[in-house]
């Protein structure tokens, strides 16, 4: 039985998703379409007066039709070649985990990911970097390689660290292939299923929490950020140059 919470947080998503649609941030709109859809649904399974289901009705084809056409659009930009999409992570703003920005990227498609990024250097850098592995582990998709580029920081147990992880990967079949470059400046994520993103700061957005038991510590969608770009793209023919 669906709770009066349920229909709120279906409301919340759906109003998000028409905002994110109307800012042109269609991948992003079309996950909120489709979870406060799916919501509604179970709200209108467990309706029984008919006037209300009725109502339900009609709110859930117009927002189905209204994602049918989203998931349209992207498709037919992908396919020439010429999707772009951009947000904005605001200084001090939070709700930006990894997840909530690469996670619906990571598709079945995926089996090689390479990210470029000269700071994964220092202790707190690494850990963000861990985390995105995490993404990975956690996500649906298929991924069998990981290429990180990044500069070298000698002497401060950068490469140790590193090791460990790849170590730690082949736990979960998954190779991580570690390249340093001096002359590395861009910030870069690749998908082998034809998305890119590129993040102003790349991975090291995130700001210092206040502590260590403070919230905000732990679930990275409670920490504040730093203010940066990030810019979505799709390449129909996507080529990984890290196999």
């Amino acid at each position: 039985m669906a709770t009066p919470g349920v229909e709120t947080s279906a409301i919340g998503l759906l109003k998000r998703a028409v905002e994110l649609d109307g800012e042109k941030r269609f991948t992003e709109s079309l996950v909120c379409y489709q979870e406060g859809i799916q919501l509604l649904l179970d709200v209108l399974k467990a309706t029984t007066d008919e006037e209300k289901k009725r109502r339900f009705r009609q709110r859930i084809t117009e927002y189905m039709d209204r994602a049918e056409k989203v998931k349209q659009h992207i498709e037919a930009e992908k396919e020439a070649g010429r999707y772009h999409e951009q947000m904005k992570i605001e200084n001090n703003s939070t709700g930006n985990s990894y997840e909530k920005v690469f996670g619906r990227f990571f598709d079945e498609q995926v089996t090689v990911v390479e990210v470029e990024d000269p700071y994964i250097r220092s202790n707190h850098q690494v850990l963000n970097f861990v985390r995105f592995c995490e993404l990975i582990v956690k996500s649906k998709s298929k991924v069998q390689t990981i290429c990180l580029t990044t500069g070298q920081d000698q002497g401060k147990g950068q490469e140790e660290k590193l090791s460990e992880l790849v170590k730690n990967l082949e736990k979960y079949n998954m190779t991580l292939k570690v390249t340093y470059s001096a002359s590395l400046h861009d910030r870069e994520i690749r998908l082998n299923n034809g998305w890119v993103i590129k993040i102003g700061r790349g991975l090291d957005y995130f700001k210092a929490a206040d502590g260590k038991f403070v919230i905000g510590f732990c679930d990275m969608d409670l920490r504040q950020c730093h203010e940066t770009t990030v810019d979505i793209f799709h390449k129909k023919h996507s080529k990984s140059v890290g196999v």
